[in-house]
């Protein structure tokens, strides 16, 4: 069974997701706002976030959700790892999702990626994008 990683807004899971599936060149797979969960008594408040979306990335998945239990924390010590054919398409991934964000290594050339970068989007994703190229051995 694949590691899928699984994330959680405060209300943003919609917008997230979508932005994330344009960024991806893929589509929302599921999604499931909270209010048509069966056997599930939800508050008016909350019949509009999302208690289940998936998007297919780079040959995996991504789930995630808004946190319907309390309020989620920022992420902290882990990343979401996405690496993707071709410097250009890795570049312009990276830069969408840093733009509103903050880069925590820019993206470059590194010793074992063509290109590689990390940066926390919008959202308060951390996200680590690399090439699946290696770095020119000269």
């Amino acid at each position: 069974m694949p590691v899928i990683p699984y994330l959680t807004f405060n209300g943003t899971c919609r917008e997230a997701m979508t932005f994330y599936a344009d960024v991806f060149g893929t589509r929302i797979d599921m999604l499931m706002p909270a209010g048509d969960m069966p056997d599930y008594e939800v508050p008016d408040a909350q019949k509009d976030l999302i208690a289940h979306c998936s998007i297919q990335v780079a040959g995996g998945e991504v789930y995630a959700s808004d946190a319907l239990m309390g309020e989620a924390e920022a992420m902290a010590g882990s990343s979401v790892m996405v690496s993707l054919p071709g410097l250009d398409t890795c570049k312009t991934a990276f830069d969408r999702l840093a733009e509103g964000g903050a880069v925590e290594m820019p993206f470059q050339e590194t010793f074992w990626a063509k290109g590689f970068g990390m940066a926390t989007d919008r959202f308060g994703t951390k996200w680590m994008i690399s090439t699946e190229e290696a770095p020119d051995q000269s």
